[in-house]
């Protein structure tokens, strides 16, 4: 059994399979998630998981290089905007439409749901290479 930082499978394998410029998605629980893209749903009700606590635990394990928000969080979710800035507070944070972030997230690696029931709390991470 792995002794420490993230314990499910399939997070640590989309982790361990990423390269530089690789994109991962967290997304709140109404995100519309394409068919064909690999989901790893972790939602088991409204705010657990939250948002911050797994994005929290990603960043804790994977380089990112930077990562791209949509621009209507800074209106109607200010506070998941300043715990972003906290987590990645060394990371060049990108802002887009909303429409455009779903867009980006038609070719991510894989996107997490979680149980997160604010509007705008997604994130795309952009893989970063540690040499």
């Amino acid at each position: 059994m792995k002794k420490t930082g993230i314990l499910n499978k399939d997070i640590c394998e989309i982790i361990a399979s990423m390269g530089h410029m690789d994109t991962l998605l967290i997304c709140d629980a109404g995100y519309p998630i394409p068919q064909n893209t690999r989901r790893i749903d972790l939602a088991l009700k409204p705010g657990i998981p939250s948002f911050i606590d797994t994005t929290q635990s990603i960043s804790d394990e994977l380089k990112i290089d930077r990562i791209i928000v949509a621009e209507e969080i800074r209106k109607f979710s200010p506070e998941i905007l300043e715990s972003l800035k906290i987590i990645f507070k060394d990371v060049e944070i990108q802002y887009c439409s909303h429409a455009e972030l779903k867009e980006l997230g038609q070719n991510v690696k894989a996107i997490v749901r979680t149980g997160e029931f604010t509007p705008y709390a997604n994130v795309i991470l952009v893989s970063g290479v540690m040499f």
